[in-house]
């Protein structure tokens, strides 16, 4: 028994020493998104306000954010609840950001990560359809001069951007 346990022990560290375990995300940008954060804005043509928090997590290798709602429903819940994760692809490198909301599921599937490219302090973040086609773009915006981020949101039909929500992240 003894053996049969130092044996699995063995063969687990060897396996993932050969792994090679990835740093620790670094990104100037990302780090500027820690935190708690208020967002308002118009999001389908509501008005609304949020709150949203922001940590690194899994050793710093991805960046959490979750998303509450202020308005309830008659039970007391949240009208909408979202955890996003957003991840650096070193292969292909580019952001990913997987968004699991309460507005349903299907958030586990290859259209529910979205993959962006860096432009200046802004990362616009591309959803797209099973036939590769660009379906929602929410572009991050970091603000340098009032610390704050905005979000713009587009549904993209026929390859054309139909706004659907325009908010503004402050720290809380």
């Amino acid at each position: 028994m003894r053996r049969t346990l130092i044996s699995v022990i063995t063969f687990c560290s060897l396996a993932c020493s050969g792994i090679g375990w990835a740093a620790p995300l670094k990104d100037p940008l990302l780090e500027r998104l820690v935190g708690n954060w208020v967002l308002r804005g118009t999001i389908a043509r509501k008005q609304t306000t949020h709150d949203v928090v922001t940590e690194w997590f899994l050793d710093h290798q991805y960046l959490r954010l979750h998303e509450v709602s202020r308005d309830k429903d008659d039970k007391g819940h949240p009208l909408y609840e979202a955890v996003v994760l957003i991840g650096w692809d070193e292969v292909a490198l580019e952001y990913q950001c997987l968004w699991l909301d309460s507005t349903g599921g299907g958030g586990l599937t290859a259209q529910g990560i979205a993959q962006g490219k860096r432009s200046g302090d802004s990362i616009p973040f591309l959803f797209r359809e099973r036939d590769g086609t660009i379906s929602f773009n929410n572009t991050f915006s970091y603000d340098k001069t009032n610390d704050s981020w905005s979000w713009q949101m587009d549904n993209v039909r026929n390859g054309k951007a139909v706004p659907f929500g325009r908010v503004k992240l402050t720290r809380q």
